[in-house]
């Protein structure tokens, strides 16, 4: 196959971090305030105006608290498992990387023994109307690793009891979120608002403000997971005051991010952009005969992180454990050629490829890229048949 000619302006299709937001370059941090405490007013006031965006953008309920914490979605997420779980039993709900993790965590290390466990391969989702509505329930919204997301909050039960704790770190600002059915919500900067790594979002509801306030875990919380003092939830960390020391660089690029989200439309833009990215997949994939969505079904296909698997036969054919040195072998022709970066497969995945959807990256550059991935298979896989024939 020829090698295309053309190639995407910005050839970065990582899961995470993201691409950054059309047209960003360095100058977009020359209003940063270096070199001062994030606890003094007007670097408290930019906190505070990140949080208030995410509220405005999002359509966050009132009543509902947010905060920034460290650690990225994963510091949110454990921070929200350690404080709350433990009250009453926990439906845990994992079929890939991310959701397997917090499964071990609240088996393993939290050792909840009352603990109901769902769990799908690769490709899969677990019947989510096995939630109980009187257990907590944990769960990601969007399978980041697997190309699988949840479709809808039909499941969660409006008059439960227990909680629910959701991970959508690469479903916020990408999909219309029930906020009503959802209790402890988290993510990072660096997924759709394509920001900077290490600062994570917590959402909580007026109920797991209940909870924190009325459970106190008889576990031992390191200081950054502490969100109540004398028995009453700290305020503070939820209108600017954070646990730790904040990147001042990166809140200003958080805030340049969610500018431009509200220049092109708000939520609904960024569910645009990011659904005319997939279907441009989408369209390839219908009509093409060796590849497929790891998805194995259109309802719960992620429009963020797409993972697709080969089904051509060759590929098919091949051992497992010759399957990801050839995926790795595209990969790096198209890094070589400046085509596209980091878009194999996750490394538990199986062998596929990854490739970011969301709402910074631009139409065109998807529909650059795909000649591109044809090219790298066609390649690969004749080098591979020229070097087994000699």
């Amino acid at each position: 196959m020829e090698k295309p000619q053309r190639k995407p302006n910005n050839p970065c299709f990582s899961s995470g971090p993201c691409a950054k937001r059309p047209g960003w370059s360095l100058d977009a941090l020359k209003s940063a305030m270096l070199g001062r405490s994030h606890r003094a007013g007007p670097l408290k006031a930019q906190l505070k105006e990140v949080i208030d965006l995410h509220k405005e953008i999002l359509g966050i309920p009132a009543g509902y608290r947010v905060g920034i914490v460290p650690a990225s979605d994963t510091g949110a997420f454990e921070m929200a498992l350690w404080s709350m779980l433990g009250v009453r039993g926990v439906d845990v709900f994992a079929w890939e990387s991310f959701s397997n993790d917090w499964l071990k965590d609240v088996t393993g290390q939290l050792k909840i023994s009352d603990t109901r466990t769902f769990e799908a391969p690769y490709g899969k989702i677990p019947d989510l109307a096995q939630a109980d509505p009187k257990r907590d329930t944990v769960f990601v919204w969007n399978g980041t690793t697997s190309g699988v997301r949840v479709a809808n909050g039909e499941w969660i039960n409006a008059d439960r009891e227990g909680l629910t704790f959701c991970d959508a770190t690469s479903a916020v600002f990408a999909y219309d979120l029930p906020w009503d059915k959802l209790d402890v919500v988290t993510w990072s900067w660096q997924k759709v608002l394509g920001g900077e790594a290490a600062h994570g979002m917590l959402v909580l509801s007026p109920r797991a403000v209940e909870r924190l306030e009325s459970y106190k875990p008889d576990r031992a919380l390191p200081k950054i997971f502490r969100m109540t003092a004398k028995g009453k939830l700290n305020e503070a960390l939820f209108e600017g005051s954070t646990i730790n020391t904040p990147s001042m660089l990166a809140v200003e690029d958080c805030l340049d991010a969610l500018r431009w989200v509200k220049s092109i439309g708000g939520l609904q833009g960024t569910i645009k952009r990011t659904a005319d990215n997939f279907a441009v997949f989408e369209n390839w994939v219908s009509k093409t005969d060796w590849i497929e969505f790891l998805s194995e079904t259109s309802e719960n296909c992620s429009k963020t992180s797409v993972c697709l698997k080969i089904t051509d036969g060759w590929f098919s054919g091949l051992a497992d454990a010759d399957k990801e040195p050839f995926i790795k072998g595209m990969v790096k022709l198209l890094v070589k050629e400046g085509a596209a970066y980091d878009i194999a497969g996750y490394r538990d995945a199986p062998a596929g490829l990854r490739i970011w959807c969301g709402a910074t990256v631009e139409k065109a550059d998807v529909e650059t890229l795909i000649p591109w991935i044809e090219w790298a298979f066609a390649k690969a896989k004749a080098d591979a048949q020229a070097q087994k024939a000699a």
